[in-house]
């Protein structure tokens, strides 16, 4: 089972991007998803996250601006990111729980993340 983010890019303060992250494998089910991220020499933050209810929840930098949601069918997360700022500028990562179809429980890191740049 893994996780395989997309959907960063280079894009000027105030503009918009949409971050995807899709588990595939020998999946049953998936508890938890969400997505943090990290910038260059600080520390690993959560964003946003959101449970098999649809239940979020947001780091107040997140808060107004990003939306996490879910596609259950498709076994992927999203990130709606408005009026980006550069400080939100990092490397971003999504995690899942995942319940295999071998009856065992799983938290899976995405090992590659992607980029995300807010630069003018």
């Amino acid at each position: 089972v893994q996780l395989q983010a997309s959907g960063g890019g280079l894009v000027q303060p105030g503009y918009s991007l949409r971050l995807s992250c899709a588990a595939s494998g020998s999946i049953s089910s998936i508890a938890n998803m969400g997505w943090y991220r990290q910038a260059p020499g600080k520390e690993r933050e959560m964003v946003a996250r959101i449970n098999s209810g649809g239940t979020t929840h947001y780091a107040d930098s997140a808060k107004g601006r990003f939306t996490i949601s879910r596609d259950n069918a498709k076994n992927t997360v999203y990130l709606q990111m408005n009026s980006l700022k550069p400080e939100d500028t990092a490397v971003y990562y999504c995690d899942a729980t995942v319940l295999t179809t071998t009856g065992e429980w799983v938290a899976l890191i995405g090992s590659q993340g992607t980029q995300v740049t807010v630069s003018s």
